[in-house]
């Protein structure tokens, strides 16, 4: 029986939300369970909180980086709880690792070992100065991106990555298109879905010019 203390039904569903920008991750009903602001009703309801949550996750983030450097920002530890300072407020899985398969991304298997391969790596490009800063960022980006260790939100969590490596060195962080919002259907996304297409094939100057666009 209904009590004035029970809370209201939630009406935040796939149905609600829309389709899902070309490329991304799909949310699926299993994630949904796990929202955590009760009035989230539609994607921009979503987008709000989520922008707000990551909003409060930069001041922390980026003083993380100048202080304790790259050595920290590309560290395993250091990406799970990013994920999860920057995602804490809306999902109770902020921080946790991808379970299920999904369109983008390794076997969750292989999700631990290929994220602290991909770090290590990072690690040895910058500790000897492999590749331009540049590129060496986009690259840090991009093969984050593509194990995806995360259930979503992995294109924020490693774009920031790249930026908070970039803050670490003492380099200016990626515009990503400027005013483009990369997680809408629209030509900045287009761009940067094409962009990472290119460096499936080891080519990273478009990548690295949108990235500074």
């Amino acid at each position: 029986m209904s009590t004035h203390d029970d809370p209201p039904p939630r009406t935040f569903n796939l149905r609600t939300i829309g389709p899902d920008p070309d490329g991304a991750t799909p949310l699926e009903e299993e994630d949904l369970v796990d929202l955590i602001p009760a009035f989230v009703a539609t994607r921009g309801d979503l987008n709000i909180v989520e922008f707000d949550n990551i909003t409060k996750a930069m001041p922390w983030a980026l003083d993380q980086a100048r202080r304790r450097g790259a050595a920290l920002v590309l560290g395993y530890t250091f990406l799970f709880t990013l994920h999860r300072r920057m995602f804490e407020d809306v999902w109770k899985w902020a921080g946790t690792q991808r379970r299920r398969v999904t369109n983008i991304g390794v076997e969750p298997s292989q999700i631990k070992t290929q994220t602290m391969q991909t770090l290590d790596d990072a690690l040895f490009w910058h500790e000897n100065d492999v590749f331009d800063v540049d590129e060496r960022a986009a690259r840090i980006h991009r093969r984050l991106v593509a194990v995806h260790p995360f259930p979503n939100g992995n294109g924020r969590c490693t774009r920031l990555v790249a930026d908070l490596y970039l803050t670490a060195i003492d380099q200016p962080i990626f515009t990503w298109g400027a005013d483009g919002k990369l997680d809408e259907d629209g030509e900045a996304r287009q761009r940067y879905i094409d962009a990472l297409y290119a460096a499936d094939g080891d080519d990273y100057a478009p990548l690295v010019a949108f990235a500074r666009s």
